[in-house]
């Protein structure tokens, strides 16, 4: 039995693997992975696989990158976690203040979580208990996008819209407004994606308008829709949002997790819209991809809705067991070091339209309807007909096709359905890009063949 099998065998026999249908590993091999190292992992047998989806959208400066494994080092050796609530400690201070520093103007407290799902349940949590607070018990409502994707705790699938997701768990669910997306795919041929998102705002100015009464917050991911199948939108649809939840008294919750820290050209996907939302949730990248926390930041606004005397019970009694955990603010600060010391934005630039070059060729693929992208993210999206964007029948899982074709010639890409994207981390090379870009068409030739 080769090493790879053995340790395959070892973990099917005791461990439940998450986004899995388990019964697929009786003809899909799992690959233990024994060491990685910058953008390459490595399995058991010495077999390399470049990680050109980030191991979850997380890793973007690397695997086992000496920076922040010994900024993780030295913090070791001094205090690994103390609990939050009456105690404290230098790295998350340091960390607090800074990400303060580096968020839009008006963010200035911040709450820690273990994982995103759970920063996002603290702002849903957080939003309702202002409202509360402040005397306005009936805004408990939340309205949000069509085919968002905020986690899978109840409440952030509530807020969700990938059925896929969600569908099972429906009758747990509390009740949100779903509005149609911005998403530029759909947009009618020669209309731009500004005037497409302008004109898809409209259902949600007229949802704020009808329902704002109710209205605790809008929550919504900018820019990308992630988990949706990368798709994408303009940044006016935010900036149109910002001015109308003002207007009505509606929080704005902006779900960063993804798409935050340089993933969308800049370091912040709301900058694009130069806005600043009443929330915002911080996850994945945070930590380079070492370790699981989240950064809820809000206004002082909310935060003085707050402050008060204990018997008042205005405190916000949320709290997780390993909050502001010393080693994972660690690894955050050495991943905020390499934004501040390297030109990593400017850097993104060039390999993003490196990216867009490498691919542009698909653009004219009979089974491609369209090749999107916004700064580091870039997707393409297979289609049974072109010219009406019919799918392919999601039972046919082509998309898996694309992603065991990868793994064999040693690429990590793990496709949404029919849509197969990069997210590399951010030390990725030109010419490791034109590699990707090859694998990634030939995959989707082979899993497109009739």
């Amino acid at each position: 039995m080769s090493l790879n099998n053995a340790w395959m065998q070892r973990d099917l026999a005791v461990l439940w693997h998450p986004c899995t249908q388990m019964k697929d590993h009786e003809q899909l091999p799992l690959v233990p992975i024994h060491k990685a190292q910058g953008i390459w992992l490595e399995d058991f047998e010495g077999k390399r696989y470049l990680d050109a989806v980030s191991s979850w959208w997380t890793n973007i400066f690397g695997h086992c990158n000496p920076r922040i494994n010994e900024r993780i080092k030295q913090q070791l050796d001094q205090l690994e976690h103390v609990m939050l609530a009456g105690f404290s400690h230098q790295p998350v201070i340091e960390l607090s203040e800074r990400l303060v520093q580096i968020t839009p103007q008006g963010l200035d407290k911040v709450f820690y979580a273990d994982n995103g799902s759970a920063g996002i349940e603290v702002a849903l949590k957080m939003s309702h208990h202002y409202w509360l607070n402040t005397g306005q018990p009936n805004k408990k409502r939340f309205a949000t996008i069509s085919n968002g994707y905020h986690g899978e705790t109840l409440a952030t699938m509530a807020v969700s819209g990938v059925s896929l997701y969600t569908e099972t768990y429906k009758a747990l669910l509390m009740d949100c407004i779903k509005v149609p997306s911005p998403d530029c795919y759909y947009r009618p041929e020669g209309v731009s994606w500004e005037a497409h998102s302008r004109l898809m705002f409209e259902q949600m100015r007229q949802t704020l308008e009808e329902h704002h009464q109710e209205l605790s917050a809008v929550i919504l991911e900018p820019l990308v829709q992630g988990a949706g199948g990368m798709r994408m939108y303009h940044p006016i649809y935010l900036t149109l949002l910002r001015e109308a939840c003002d207007y009505y008294g509606v929080h704005l919750i902006v779900d960063e997790i993804a798409m935050g820290f340089g993933r969308t050209g800049t370091l912040f996907a709301c900058e694009q819209a130069n806005i600043t939302p009443d929330f915002m949730v911080l996850s994945k990248a945070l930590t380079g991809g070492y370790l699981p926390m989240a950064a809820v930041l809000t206004t002082e606004q909310i935060y003085q809705a707050f402050y008060d005397e204990y018997a008042s019970l205005r405190a916000f009694l949320h709290s997780h067991t390993y909050t502001g955990n010393p080693l994972a603010c660690a690894a955050a600060l050495a991943t905020l070091d390499i934004f501040a010391e390297d030109k990593v934005i400017e850097n993104n630039k060039l390999l993003a339209k490196q990216m867009g070059r490498a691919t542009e060729h698909l653009i004219d693929h009979p089974y491609v309807s369209e090749v999107r992208q916004t700064g580091m993210v870039l997707a393409i999206e297979m289609v049974k007909d072109k010219a009406t964007k019919q799918p392919f029948a999601w039972q046919e899982r082509r998309g898996l096709k694309v992603y065991e074709y990868a793994m064999q010639k040693g690429a990590l890409l793990r496709p949404l359905g029919n849509v197969v994207y990069f997210i590399p981390p951010y030390i990725i090379t030109p010419e490791q890009i034109n590699w990707l870009a090859e694998v990634a068409t030939e995959g989707i030739d082979l899993a497109t063949r009739n």
